[in-house]
């Protein structure tokens, strides 16, 4: 018997429209869900298949929100028994973004893929169309059922924890730098390189959570100086992340003004920005003295999104390097 995807539009590239093939220029989220689905021949004979459109942005405008309603819709779509699975079509900017946040707060049996595309829908070689019908492909099948999260591009499913964004040009634009492929898929055919973990319960809940906190992403560099750390706090952050060099190190000016942010309650996270990186607490820099946690192999990006949810529920720096140390 077929099974049943439901699909959620959100825009981006896959989306897009690009006026001119000859120049590299276009706009993302022009076309509907609907209509992206007509161009991937034979996608009607893999599932049945509904869709809706969420919004048609690019991902570069994907907002705290838009992943509120998105996460809502998608615990809603889990509950209802005529959806088998689930596939949302995303922009690949905050692709990972929007993938790690929705494996923190959703639970279900039901597969959930995401999938995006490099080339807008109009482009020559447009990798959206093969994208969706093997996004389709792994939602649909059998081995699928209990992997929560999925990201799928290129032919390669990979875990949302592990899948960061390191081509701005290529296809193949998402490597799972440290924890491996789940999986391949090539023409629809899935093989599966990871046995399926058992379901397990949303690390957070958004019952009841209408606003998330602000978290800001703050990147080291030689010269860092603290002016930036005062304009974030003074706008009202609740915690930041530092994109640290190497194992999540930053200027001696910055640790003292960070130092004194945690002090008085602003949660501090050390990550790095290096792409193969483990910031690992009380390590180059100490931890415990200056009230801070460390990302250990998140990169900035995800965990801000990581402290945005732990900060819904405690401030206590113990409890959110446990989160860490777990999620």
């Amino acid at each position: 018997m077929m099974r049943r995807v439901h699909l959620l539009g959100t825009g981006g590239t896959i989306a897009g429209a690009q006026p001119d093939p000859r120049h590299t220029g276009y706009s993302p989220g022009v076309y509907p869900i609907e209509t992206l689905l007509t161009a991937v021949p034979g996608l009607g004979e893999l599932a049945h298949l509904s869709c809706e459109q969420v919004v048609n942005i690019g991902s570069q405008d994907m907002d705290d929100a838009i992943w509120l309603a998105l996460a809502r819709r998608v615990n809603d779509l889990a509950d209802d028994a005529v959806i088998d699975a689930l596939l949302i079509t995303h922009g690949t900017d905050t692709l990972e973004e929007t993938a790690y946040f929705l494996s923190l707060v959703t639970a279900s049996a039901k597969p959930m893929v995401m999938v995006g595309a490099m080339r807008p829908a109009t482009a020559i070689s447009a990798d959206g169309p093969g994208n969706l019908y093997n996004g389709v492909a792994v939602a649909r099948d059998p081995g699928a059922p209990g992997r929560g999260t999925l990201l799928c591009m290129d032919g390669e499913i990979h875990r949302p924890r592990y899948a960061t964004k390191t081509s701005t040009m290529g296809a193949s634009a998402f490597s799972s730098l440290l924890g491996g492929l789940v999986g391949v898929v090539q023409t629809g055919r899935v093989h599966w390189l990871e046995r399926a973990p058992p379901v397990r319960a949303a690390h957070f809940s958004i019952s009841g959570v209408e606003r998330l906190p602000r978290v800001d992403v703050l990147i080291a560099h030689a010269g860092m100086n603290a002016d930036l750390i005062d304009a974030a706090v003074a706008a009202g952050a609740r915690g930041l992340v530092i994109a640290g060099v190497g194992s999540g190190n930053m200027s001696g000016r910055a640790i003292a003004r960070l130092t004194d942010a945690a002090a008085h309650g602003v949660t501090v996270v050390r990550s790095s920005r290096v792409p193969r990186s483990m910031v690992l607490r009380n390590g180059e820099v100490d931890d415990d003295h200056h009230g801070f946690v460390a990302a250990r192999d998140l990169n900035p990006a995800k965990s801000r999104v990581l402290l945005q949810l732990a900060l819904t529920a405690t401030n206590d720096t113990r409890l959110i390097q446990e989160v860490f140390e777990r999620c």
